[in-house]
């Protein structure tokens, strides 16, 4: 038998001048828990399915790429429940470290 895992993805474009600062404060702080990879300008971070004592049908990861003015942020997950919990999670820590410009502005767009 032979188990098939969904795949939902959402994207938003967050428009700011700040985006590689924030891709990569958000990476480093990541970093010290989750799988991550960033330059100045592209970033993951892999969510494990099992992470906080969670069981989602798969790993979620987020991957992220700073433009002059906007900061794109895609999620893939799992399952739709997943999907949701990484949107918060994203948003809460951006807007965190953009705390000047705070809250930014997601658009997210379920399915790009």
């Amino acid at each position: 038998m032979t188990t098939t895992t969904t795949t939902v993805t959402s994207t938003a474009v967050v428009p700011t001048a700040h985006g590689s600062r924030y891709l990569q404060q958000l990476c480093k702080h990541w970093s010290h828990n989750l799988t991550v990879a960033f330059s100045r300008d592209q970033g993951s971070v892999i969510f494990p399915r099992d992470a906080r004592g969670a069981s989602w049908p798969a790993d979620g990861r987020l991957l992220l790429d700073a433009g002059e003015d906007a900061l794109t942020c895609r999620i893939e997950a799992g399952s739709d429940e997943q999907l949701e919990a990484l949107k918060g999670a994203v948003v809460r820590h951006l807007d965190r470290f953009a705390f000047r410009e705070a809250p930014l502005h997601f658009d997210w767009r379920d399915g790009v």
